[in-house]
């Protein structure tokens, strides 16, 4: 098998996934704070920025496992982008009373849609130059 990676910005997938479950769970605190929330809803992209965290460090401690792991993560990926579709039903008023829950669902649709998307193409990458070794 080669031993290319599939790469965005110069990062493999497992590196790309913890920054990208570090910026989840920085998002989901700051927003709570920021927003004086009492709802623990605040924090769910905290919690899926945990899993996401978790299964990017278990797929480079357990290189034999990386591929179950990382098919893990990419779940939680596109739990986020899913997630974040429920700002759709409040589109006439987005950015309104719920701003901050607003914003954060926006943001759960875009960059959860980019990572899963990342995340098929590095599979995909992968897939294709196992075919041709």
């Amino acid at each position: 098998m080669s031993n290319l990676e599939y790469k965005v910005l110069g990062k493999n997938m497992e590196s790309i996934s913890l920054y990208y479950g570090i910026f989840l769970i920085v998002w989901g605190v700051a927003v709570k704070v920021i927003s004086g929330s009492g709802s623990p809803t605040a924090l769910i992209p905290s919690f899926i920025g945990v899993l996401i965290t978790l299964g990017a460090i278990l797929a480079v401690k357990v290189p034999a496992k990386k591929k179950l792991f990382m098919h893990i993560v990419v779940t939680f990926g596109l739990l986020t982008f899913l997630g974040g579709f429920r700002v759709l039903s409040n589109i006439g008023d987005i950015f309104g009373e719920m701003f901050w829950a607003d914003l954060s669902q926006l943001m759960m649709i875009v960059t959860g849609g980019l990572f899963t998307y990342h995340c098929v193409q590095s599979f995909l990458f992968v897939r294709r130059n196992k075919e041709e070794a």
